[in-house]
């Protein structure tokens, strides 16, 4: 009977019946069976279905608000009980920046699937910024100001910004050597990022990038550093590669980005996803540490 509300109470979350079947990890038929009995068994519709997304009825809204309350308690419980293992089960929603995600943490996650098998994971990559409660997801990792009394961040690893900028272009325009003198050159950002917050010998900086390029995309603004288009601000995680074989140098290094930016795990403190997000919180706070790979 539980089975029928929740495939009910996900059809209407994922806004198809097909969606709540994968979602739930069953077929499309078994899902469609056990709603249909549901309605029978209440005699009422509970969804209307339109021709974009489904749509609960009078009826199937008041069976929604009861029911989910239903299922959340019993998530709530099985999380409780489910504290003394580490073995993780259900779907876990999970989202970071784009770049990031594809370069330093999809490469990393076999060892947290193989260990977790009966989780499965939904990675979304994004730069937009997610709201963790509107779009349900239960983990966001993401890079910005971090605030270590905040119970729902859990700081992964420092990052380090550098400016640089490719040997081709630093022997056709020569190196700046003020950040007065980095105005007479090419600088490359993408759209929100052009505010470089610095640190320098005589404390914070703020200096407004003017950007030759307008993009959307940070991984456009790298590419165009590597290919000699000018000097851009740049994490270690995303160009430590780049630094290390020669393909970028460091400009003006007296600089640097501000040190109370760090890549941290932002959870959404759900209950009933409790074990799930603990065991992979648990699993990205030893991936990078104090001194990541790429800063060594």
């Amino acid at each position: 009977m539980l089975a029928e509300y929740e495939i009910f109470v996900r059809a209407l979350e994922e806004g198809s019946l097909s969606a709540a079947a994968r979602r739930l990890d069953l077929s499309p038929a078994v899902a469609s069976r056990r709603l249909a009995r549901l309605e029978d068994r209440l005699g009422v519709r509970l969804i209307e279905r339109t021709s974009r997304r489904l749509a609960p009825t009078e009826a199937g809204r008041l069976v929604y608000d009861r029911a989910a309350q239903l299922l959340e308690g019993v998530e709530d419980l099985e999380a409780v009980v489910s504290r003394r293992t580490t073995q993780a089960r259900g779907l876990l929603r999970v989202s970071a920046p784009t770049s990031f995600g594809r370069r330093r943490l999809a490469p990393l996650l076999q060892p947290f699937l193989a260990a977790q098998p009966r989780l499965t994971l939904e990675l979304n990559l994004s730069d937009a910024f997610v709201d963790l409660m509107a779009e349900d997801v239960d983990v966001a990792v993401r890079i910005g100001g971090y605030e270590a009394d905040n119970p729902l961040m859990h700081r992964l690893a420092p990052n380090r910004r550098v400016l640089c900028a490719s040997p081709a272009y630093l022997a056709e325009h020569g190196a700046p050597d003020s950040l007065d003198d980095l105005r007479r050159h090419a600088q490359l950002a993408a759209e929100n990022q052009s505010t470089w917050r610095l640190e320098g010998p005589e404390g914070p900086v703020v200096f407004r990038a003017r950007s030759r390029v307008r993009t959307n995309s940070s991984e456009v603004a790298r590419e165009l550093a590597l290919a000699g288009g000018g000097v851009a601000l740049r994490s270690t995680w995303d160009v430590g590669d780049e630094l290390r074989d020669g393909r970028l140098k460091v400009v003006l290094p007296q600089y640097a980005g501000s040190s109370d930016v760090a890549i941290f795990a932002l959870t959404a403190g759900r209950a009933r996803a409790e074990t799930r997000v603990r065991a992979f919180i648990d699993f990205l706070s030893g991936l990078y540490g104090e001194t990541p790979e790429w800063d060594r």
